[in-house]
């Protein structure tokens, strides 16, 4: 099956993966009375008297908007929203079908960070979190730290944190595979946007101690010309040694390489300067930086990557369903660092030590247990923090 034109063929026949369906009945008088007006207006009062009835007598309890300005479409680019929105609505999809999450696709035609932040602020009382999705960096991280300020509602961009979180649960099981601790291991991570600096920080909230951050520049180092202010402030806080050089450079003697970067950057004599047991997650799309079996037969132990048909796909479906399935149950004020380092926890124990093995690191995304396993940690988290309303 050729995949890409199957997929075209059947967003035709679907003519959009998601529809508004009604949860009371609109048959009768009385059903028009209760539903709409007069009745409604006593839902309205309520909700007027006390602002968190809102949770209680609408679907605000459940809904996620799914927002995107466009700019960074999967492996697309800057295509603009419209286009953006099959993506969306893809995600919406995804929602419900693994959390039961309602979610809205909403495609905003602007690149002003302020003005993309006032517009979802606006908004952000219609629903219960908000999900950015595919803007591109480093906007990204003004606009989630922006709103993070300004919204009572849990906002979450995933392509940041949703990866983050799922690297980290994967790489939890290969360390105990080749038996190496988080804070004694050498980190690389290739690709130093939204996703590379998330997982970098993510990382190292969960104890990685040596981490080295590589861009188009080279390594990145504390004092270095010309970084823009997001790669400037994760140069201060890793490659504490401060080695120069290329990716090459960097990857003699790391135990872990991470990439969210480009297709087939990453050359067997490089994984063969890795220290033994040496765990890859090359995880660019559709191509990654290089290919399982020459990783595995340069010597790589364990092998990773974005994609359905290798083993060990680290995939973010497994993180953002059960997070906003617990962080609405919960009614939190937001997701933070606590929820997070939980969810991946959660992830890496869903397959027993002693059912870990090279080719068995995270569990599939179709595994029905992932939602509420990680929904459950998320709500621990958010009572444990104080960040939970319910």
């Amino acid at each position: 099956m050729d995949i890409r034109k199957e997929s075209l063929k059947k967003h035709y026949e679907w003519n959009g993966k998601i529809e508004v369906v009604t949860r009371c009945p609109i048959k009768t008088r009385e059903d028009l009375s209760l539903a709409y007006t007069p009745g409604v207006a006593e839902a309205c009062l309520e909700i007027q008297k006390d602002y968190d009835k809102s949770y209680e007598l609408t679907r605000r309890n459940n809904m996620v908007a799914v927002i995107t300005d466009g700019t960074a479409i999967l492996g697309l680019g800057d295509i603009g929203p419209e286009a953006g929105m099959p993506v969306m609505e893809g995600k919406c999809a995804l929602f419900k079908a693994f959390a039961d999450v309602d979610a809205f696709p909403i495609c905003i035609r602007s690149k002003d960070v302020d003005e993309l932040v006032r517009t979802i602020y606006l908004i952000s009382g219609s629903f219960g979190g908000i999900n950015l999705e595919d803007i591109s960096a480093p906007r990204c991280f003004e606009v989630e730290k922006k709103l993070k300020e300004l919204c009572d509602i849990p906002v979450f961009h995933d392509d940041q944190h949703g990866t983050a979180i799922v690297v980290a649960a994967a790489l939890i099981n290969a360390l105990k595979l080749v038996k190496k601790q988080i804070g004694e291991v050498k980190v690389v991570i290739n690709g130093a946007g939204s996703a590379g600096i998330a997982i970098g920080k993510h990382l190292m909230n969960m104890g990685v101690k040596h981490l080295t951050m590589v861009d188009r520049c080279g390594i990145l180092c504390k004092g270095m010309e010309g970084l823009n202010e997001a790669h400037a402030a994760i140069a201060e806080v890793t490659n504490l040694t401060e080695q120069r050089g290329d990716l090459a450079d960097a990857m003699k003697g790391a135990d872990v390489f991470i990439g969210v970067s480009a297709p087939n950057v990453v050359t067997p004599a490089m994984v063969q300067s890795m220290a033994a047991d040496a765990i890859l997650f090359p995880m660019a799309n559709p191509t990654p930086e290089i290919m399982p079996d020459a990783a595995k037969a340069a010597g790589a132990r364990v092998v990773g990557t974005g994609r359905s048909d290798f083993p060990n796909q680290i995939n973010n479906v497994l993180a953002f369903p059960g997070i906003f399935r617990g962080a609405l149950d919960c009614r939190a004020t937001c997701i933070n660092e606590e929820m997070k380092v939980a969810t991946s926890y959660a992830l890496a124990d869903l397959i027993p030590e002693e059912e870990i093995t090279e080719e068995n690191i995270i569990v599939g995304a179709l595994d029905k247990r992932v939602a509420q396993a990680v929904a459950d940690a998320v709500i621990r988290a958010a009572h444990k923090t104080g960040v939970a309303r319910k």
